[in-house]
């Protein structure tokens, strides 16, 4: 039964390439209550990371938030989205490639699917980007929760993810557009 904080919780799901980076963004802030990896949007019921990791399943990396949006609205999480990922790469982000590392929105309601597109129809008309932004806006589907150990590797594994996040070029490009 969920408590009555509970019950006013929503959630929202995002693809922005390795998941392990995409965790720590979004789980200091207050009102998000918790940030699962996983996967998300493909054809293969429980896959498991090597099934995405190969490409044959047609998931994406994803993290999946429960956030009060009295407290962090939903246009505020597209805000740490966006400063996350190069929203202009259709190809994968920074240095992990392929379809499973493509960037996504996945909407739960409606109104996240309008606060989406008008986020992204204002970041490219931002001028911030010189290619256009390719990262889709797509309806939320069946959420696999990844493996534990993927599970807040930032803490679980940080040396092993302060060296993969450093060599991937993700922060170097975060500090050129949003510096």
């Amino acid at each position: 039964m969920l408590t009555v904080t509970e019950n006013k919780l929503e959630k929202a799901a995002f693809a922005g390439g390795c998941f392990w980076c995409m965790v720590k963004p979004f789980k200091e802030w207050p009102g998000i209550h918790d940030v699962v990896s996983g996967y998300m949007g493909g054809h293969l019921d429980n896959p498991t990371y090597e099934d995405v990791k190969k490409g044959d399943s047609g998931h994406l990396e994803v993290v999946e938030i429960k956030y009060d949006p009295t407290e962090f609205p939903y246009d505020k999480l597209l805000d740490v989205y966006w400063r996350q990922i190069d929203p202009t790469d259709a190809e994968g982000q920074f240095h992990d490639r392929g379809s499973s590392y493509a960037t996504a929105i996945f909407h739960y309601t409606d109104e996240q699917r309008k606060i989406a597109e008008t986020s992204k129809a204002n970041l490219a008309a931002s001028g911030i980007f010189s290619k256009p932004i390719v990262t889709t806006i797509r309806p939320a589907e069946t959420f696999y929760p990844a493996e534990e150990y993927h599970q807040d590797y930032y803490i679980k594994s940080e040396e092993h993810y302060k060296d993969n996040r450093a060599r991937s070029g993700r922060d170097v490009f975060i500090t050129k557009h949003w510096a």
